[in-house]
This record gives C-alpha cells, sequence and structure tokens, in this order.
C-alpha cells in the first residue's frame, strides 16, 4: 500500500484523500482506515506532508532530513494545547494546539523541537507531536447520549475528561440502551487524520443517571478505580480465619500483657496501629508502635497481593472508602480491636529526652489492645474532662506521657529543620442521597499529631535500620526543591517584604522554618505557605534512600498502614523475610522487584490523589449551586494573567475572570499582582476581598466570583514606568502554561487543602435563613490519612 501511495502521488503531484482512496480501491468501510492508518504513519516518519489547502504531497528532499525526536508523555490542558513530560530532571516542553496531532492526555508520545528554550528569557522549547508510541487510555466512563447521526454506532458518551473533546461513538450492542446509563467503554478505535471521533465497546454499564452516589462513582470508574473485588480475591479473603490461631503465635514476641490502645477518628474501621508507652528508670520512653501484620495473610503469589499491587492504595473520598483489601481483612482479623489477640509487626524504641533513638527492635508481635480510642476522647482527657479522666483511668499515665514524648518528638524535628505544612483541609458532609450539606474545616488537636509524631518516629527507625544493613529495601524520598521553583518562591516572598536566608541552590530548610515563623499570623500567611509547598517536589517511593527534605530525615519509609498502602505491605513483608536470613537469593529478588514496585506505588497514589481533588472540587461547586447570587467575604489565594482566585474560609476556591473585571488590569509578573490601569486598584495575594458568586458547575467543578467593591480595596499609584514592563492580561496557550489547571496543589504525602480568610458576613438581602458563611465555623477530627 505504501508503496502504491508513493507511485501515485509521484505521478499527480498532490492529491486529496478521497481521490487517492478512489484511485488505489480503498474506498471501502473497510479499506479505508487502513488507509488512513498507513498514510497517518508515513507522515509521522516524514516521507509525506499535508499541506495548507489540506492535499498530500511528497516530502522534498530536503524536508526528509533525519529529526532528532524525544519522546516522553503528553500532558493536555482543556483548552488545546499541552506540555511534554520527559523526566522529572527536565523542564516541559510546550506543544501548541496545531502540534498535537491526535495525542491525548496521558499518551506517550514522540516530538521534534520546533524551538528550543531560552533560559535568559525564561522560555520553555516548542515540540510538535509525530507520532503516538502508546495509547494511555483504554477505557472511557460518561454518560450514554441516544444519537442517530452515525447509524452504524448505538450512540456516544461524552467523557467527564475536560481534556477529551471528542466524542466516543459506541458499536451496536444485543444490550438495548436507553439514553439512562452511565456506561464504561474500552476504546477500539482513536481519533485520526479522517475521523475525529473515538469507537468503542461497552464493558459494562457501571449505573444510571439519578442513582445515588452515582457521579462519585463515574468519577472513580473513569479513573479505573473500581469498588469490586475479582471472585478469586473473595474467595482468598474469606477462607482466612476470623482470629489468629495457636500455630500462628510460634516465634511471636508477646506483647499481650502491655498496656497497649488504638486512637483513631470517631468513624474509622480499619484499626491498623496501636501504641504502648513506658518510662523507663534511667529517664528515658519506651515507645512501642504495633501495626497490623498484614503480610501474614497477604503473601506473594496470591490473588490478594496481585489485587493489591494493582491498587496500590485506598482511595478517600467524600462520602466512602474504595479499599486496598477487602473489608474481610481490613476490617477483620487485620484491624486492632479492641480485647482480642491480632498479629502485629513492632517497631519498640527507647528514646531519650532529647528525641533520640538510642535502641530499638523490629519484630512480629500478637497484641491485645486495652481500648479503642477516638482523637476526640483523648483530646478531652488531656485538655483535663474528668469523666474520661475516670471512665479510661488505666491509661491516663499513658496519655500523659504519649503527650510529653510527642512534644519531645515535635521539638527533635524543629530543631534538625522539618518544615510543617499544617494547612487548613476541608470535610465535605453528605447526606444519604450523595449530596453534600455542610463544609467543615478538619482540627488536628494534640491527639492527631501525636500519632503522627509517633508513625513518624516508627517509619525512621525501620527506614534507618534496613538502611545501615545495605539491604535492597523500598524508601519514602522526598528530594531536594528544584533551583527554579525555589527562586521564583524566594523572588515572590521578598515582595511581601520577607528575606529568606540563602540562594536557591543553597538554602537550608532552618532557613526555610525562619520564613515561616515570620510570617505566621500575618496576612496572606497561609496562602505563602502553601506557595512554599507548591515550590516542593512530590514525594515518592524508591529503592535508592535519598531522604526526606520536608521531614528533615535522613532515613525515610512507609511501614505504618500496611492496610491501605501497598508499599508499607511490602516492607513488612521485607521485614519477615529478612529476619529468616537475608540470603543472596532473597536480596536479589527484592533488588528485582521493588523498583517496579516502587515505580507503580507511586503512579497509583497520585492517581489516587486525583480521584480525591476532582471529587472534592465536584461536592464544593455542587454544594455551593444553592448559594449562587450571594456575597462574601474571602481572600485573594493566587494571582495569574487571566484573574485572581478566591478563597473563602471553608476553603471553597473561586475564579474572577479578569474579563469581568470594571477595567482593564495590568498584570505585574514580578509581583504576581493585578492592577487597574486608570483608577489604580490592585488585587494581590492575601488581601481580603468582597465577592459574589456568580457560576457554579458541579459537572466542571468549576466555580465563578464577581468582584465586588468594598472597604477591603487597595489603591495604588500607577507609575508610567511599570506600564511598559507590565502584562497586558491578554496570553496565548503557551503563557497561560499550566495556570488553568486549578487543581495543581504540590505536596508531599499528606497533600491538604489550602486555608482562607476566617471572616465573612451575611448577604443583607437573606432573611429566610441564616447563610453557611454566617454560621461559626464548624471543625471536625482529623482523618485517617494523617497518618
Amino acid at each position: 500500500m505504501k508503496e502504491q501511495i508513493l507511485n501515485y502521488l509521484k505521478e499527480h503531484g498532490k492529491s486529496n484523500i478521497n481521490d487517492l482512496a478512489a484511485s488505489l480501491d480503498m474506498a471501502g468501510a473497510k479499506k479505508f482506515p487502513l488507509l488512513i492508518k498507513e498514510i497517518s504513519k508515513m507522515e509521522s516518519k516524514r516521507e509525506l506532508r499535508f499541506n495548507d489547502d489540506g492535499m498530500l504531497s511528497l516530502r522534498k528532499p530536503q524536508e526528509k532530513k533525519e529529526q532528532i525526536t524525544i519522546q516522553g508523555v503528553f500532558r493536555a490542558n482543556k483548552a488545546g494545547f499541552g506540555f511534554l513530560f520527559v523526566d522529572d530532571n527536565e523542564e516541559d516542553m510546550f506543544i501548541g494546539r496545531n502540534d498535537v496531532g491526535h495525542a491525548i492526555d496521558g499518551d506517550t508520545v514522540e516530538v521534534v523541537i520546533k524551538k528550543p528554550a531560552d533560559r535568559l528569557k525564561g522560555t520553555a522549547a516548542e515540540a510538535r507531536v509525530v507520532r503516538i508510541v502508546d495509547h494511555a487510555l483504554k477505557t472511557v466512563v460518561g454518560k450514554f447520549i441516544l444519537d442517530d447521526e452515525k447509524p452504524k454506532y448505538a450512540g456516544y458518551i461524552k467523557s467527564k475528561n475536560q481534556k477529551i473533546q471528542q466524542k466516543i461513538y459506541i458499536k451496536k450492542e444485543p444490550v438495548v440502551l436507553d439514553g439512562t446509563e452511565i456506561i464504561k467503554v474500552d476504546i477500539d478505535k482513536y481519533p485520526v487524520r479522517g475521523h475525529d471521533y473515538f469507537v468503542g465497546h461497552v464493558r459494562d454499564i457501571v449505573g444510571h443517571q439519578g442513582d445515588v452516589g452515582i457521579d462519585v462513582l463515574e468519577v472513580l470508574e473513569s479513573m479505573d478505580i473500581v469498588s469490586e473485588f475479582p471472585e478469586d480475591v473473595l474467595a482468598e479473603a474469606n477462607a482466612v480465619p476470623e482470629a489468629p490461631t495457636a500455630k500462628d503465635l510460634i516465634e511471636r514476641v508477646d506483647l499481650r500483657k502491655e498496656i497497649t490502645f488504638t486512637i483513631d477518628g470517631a468513624d474509622a474501621k480499619d484499626l491498623d496501629d496501636a501504641v504502648h508507652i513506658k518510662r523507663l528508670d534511667n529517664g528515658n520512653f519506651e515507645l512501642g508502635v504495633h501495626i497490623a501484620d498484614v503480610s501474614y495473610y497477604v503473601t506473594e503469589g496470591s490473588a490478594l497481593n496481585r489485587e493489591a499491587v494493582a491498587r496500590g492504595t485506598s482511595v478517600y473520598v467524600t462520602d466512602r472508602v474504595v479499599p486496598m483489601l477487602p473489608e474481610r481483612l481490613s476490617n477483620g482479623i487485620c484491624s486492632l480491636n479492641p480485647n482480642v489477640d491480632r498479629l502485629t509487626q513492632s517497631a519498640i524504641m527507647e528514646i531519650n529526652p532529647k528525641g533520640k533513638v538510642v535502641d530499638y527492635q523490629i519484630c512480629q508481635s500478637v497484641i491485645n489492645t486495652t481500648y479503642r480510642m477516638t482523637y476526640s476522647d483523648v483530646n478531652a482527657m488531656l485538655d483535663g474532662n474528668q469523666e474520661l479522666l475516670d471512665k479510661y483511668e488505666a491509661i491516663v499515665d499513658s496519655v500523659q506521657d504519649m503527650a510529653a514524648l510527642h512534644k519531645i518528638l515535635e521539638d527533635m524535628r524543629t530543631r534538625r529543620g522539618a518544615l510543617n505544612f499544617d494547612t487548613s483541609e476541608a470535610k465535605i458532609i453528605v447526606n444519604d442521597k450523595g449530596m453534600p450539606v455542610d463544609i467543615v474545616v478538619r482540627e488536628r488537636g494534640v491527639a492527631e499529631r501525636m500519632i503522627e509524631s509517633f508513625m513518624l518516629a516508627a517509619n525512621e527507625c525501620v527506614a534507618e535500620h534496613f538502611s545501615k544493613n545495605d539491604l535492597p529495601f523500598i524508601y519514602r524520598i522526598h528530594e531536594e526543591p528544584k533551583v527554579e521553583k525555589l527562586q521564583k518562591f524566594i523572588d515572590y516572598a521578598s515582595v511581601f517584604g520577607v528575606q529568606i536566608q540563602g540562594t536557591a541552590s543553597k538554602i537550608t530548610q532552618s532557613a526555610l522554618q525562619d520564613f515561616m515563623a515570620k510570617i505566621e499570623g500575618q496576612p496572606g500567611s497561609e496562602v505563602l505557605s502553601m506557595m512554599l509547598l507548591r515550590s516542593m517536589q512530590q514525594a515518592r517511593y524508591s529503592e535508592h534512600n535519598h531522604g526526606h527534605y520536608g521531614l528533615a530525615a535522613e532515613y525515610y519509609t512507609h511501614f505504618t498502614s500496611p492496610i491501605r498502602r501497598y508499599p508499607d505491605l511490602l516492607v513488612h513483608r521485607m521485614i519477615r523475610e529478612y529476619s529468616k536470613g537475608a540470603t543472596a537469593e532473597k536480596q536479589d529478588h527484592f533488588a528485582t522487584v521493588v523498583p517496579e514496585l516502587a515505580s507503580s506505588s507511586s503512579q497509583l497514589e497520585r492517581r489516587a490523589i486525583d480521584a480525591e481533588r476532582v471529587v472534592e472540587a465536584m461536592k464544593k461547586a455542587e454544594y455551593m449551586e444553592e448559594h449562587v447570587g450571594e456575597e462574601f467575604d474571602g481572600v485573594v489565594a493566587s494571582v495569574v494573567k487571566f484573574g485572581l482566585f478566591v478563597e473563602l474560609p471553608n476553603t471553597i476556591e473561586g475564579l474572577i475572570h479578569v474579563t469581568t473585571l470594571p477595567e482593564f488590569y495590568n498584570y505585574n509578573e514580578r509581583t504576581m499582582s493585578l492592577q487597574g490601569e486608570k483608577s489604580g486598584k490592585v488585587f494581590k495575594v492575601g488581601q481580603p476581598i468582597r465577592i459574589k458568586l456568580t457560576r457554579a458547575d458541579k459537572e466542571t467543578g468549576d466555580i465563578d466570583f464577581e468582584y465586588l467593591p468594598s472597604d477591603y480595596d487597595v489603591i495604588e499609584k500607577v507609575a508610567k514606568s511599570d506600564r511598559k514592563e507590565r502584562g497586558r492580561g491578554r496570553r496565548s496557550d503557551k503563557e497561560r502554561g499550566k495556570s488553568d489547571d486549578k487543581s495543581g496543589k504540590g505536596s508531599y504525602r499528606g497533600d491538604k487543602s489550602k486555608s482562607g480568610n476566617k471572616r465573612s458576613q451575611s448577604n443583607k438581602g437573606k432573611k429566610d435563613k441564616q447563610p453557611f458563611y454566617k454560621r461559626a465555623a464548624k471543625k471536625s477530627q482529623g482523618s485517617k490519612k494523617s497518618k
């Protein structure tokens, strides 16, 4: 076919596709797609080209010169352009909407460089997609729409993913669809030149429009986060006994006489960690952190292990959890329920008054917890609630000792330079129909932070043990921030009049600590804290120990949550296997499997975070739909060329687009501010602002505000010299970059939402009911994920 195409174009010079197909007898429904596929392949190899008039012709010899191509992952923007991600050490390349070809978000693509990066001007390299190496999109979930535009198809679905603009046509199925279904389809054909749509077939009917919770389920299914477990996995889980046997206790350290208890949120069901504490005669503390021994039941090579690897982590969204393991395990024999024997792996540490671990034991153990405590009860005990002190008299001393040790550990981490990004996190409360009825800010009291301190200590202890024994292992690493991002943050902080000691290439955690201490309680402090967090790299799993920058820890891993994170389960498995003898065979085995498991676990963690963010944005927008037209006080969370994002006290964030402002506003990139060209009115990060809600779209998660003049407004004199330097508030695809993605929050694990101004006042026109922003801020206990 390739030879026929070449001969035809040599003879005719140029041709449209239809004439070419007719001449080569390739115009039929079966043959035409083959022709299109061959033409696409030849175009990517630069053997032919499409001219501006849409005609096909051979490339001239000088156009065929070998071009260097680069392979990477395409990250699409919903506006049509995108970026090429190569690796963490390379800057992303910009790909304009005319150079995307038919690449879809997540595709592995091959590109050629159109324009190199200019570091002096701060511009990114520009590239053009020449070949799609592999499609990332294999399945799509969406609402089915009946349509007879293309008679050979039953209809189409429009993906919830805003980065997929094309329709996805569905082959006619034996099952009749009536247009109410939410369906999951497997993609059979992708858009190419000649037909700009997908074709797929139904894999599953997820549910129907109007079903309770279908909106959240649609998001989860679209990301391949599936609640149901395969039959062989459930069969293995059901075969696990309800309680340990005497045989299970052989060679385990018996800790059943220790005063051990769990501390979790009131609604937690999978209790995977327990603690005990003693004051020793030498003035040190003995801290025991006991973690459910999930790896004892989830063995390598089992169906349970296969599924846990595929899921990577439990996913927590609003009203539900999609667990990594079946509830038979997570809420049963692997949950450290009170007054029953449970198998655990323990890190028993002797910690001196300076917070240093001077001795430790890592072992398989058996415990029997005394109480199932909640954060709220422990916080109340520490506040002196006599009723609870009497009720839990047996553990009062333990609780007080734990609070004392927590203070020691917290001070120790602060001294060594740990960064505390303790930003506000929202809890969305839904009713039995899945509708959001309130949004409250989670509260982290001493009890929550205390358990976090103990889990951090255990994670560090286990990581240091294996690192110093030079054994293949999986670490949780958080590398130093990239110089470019940190320099941008330092420049921005200086605009607030806060100087940071050191340079972007040589800055210590202590210097960043000092910065955070300086801004504490100041206007815009929480926004600056979030901006610093965004300048950090993402934490990830690795077979190499690079330490944890945010914690200022030389050694770190995840050991404390094997029910909900696969790396923790893997760590437990390695502890067990190495304790039997670290043979060369075992070391070779783990050295082989850990890199791939570390990579997949990191990717699945990011998928879970994305799902949580999408659902949170959707539910926040749904909650705000009832408040359209109401007025609020907020705080400017960020300022970009196309407008400003405003955050409300309940963590909800919305956009004031620059086109809705009452006059033309210039954007100052250095100060990241907008200033009215005539009035001199300025909008800066951290500034209080009065706004009105104009739109809330549950489908997209978008929330739009309108600026309202108020006493908060700041006016500065407009210098003529400044006008030439300022941007005009208009931008191209490339200038917009990734800023259109409202979900671009940075973090290392434990990503939290942003927080805003605590002030708000009611809309005077509302008398029939008290609006949500008038009520006193409610608090919710810390989440399970904080551990």
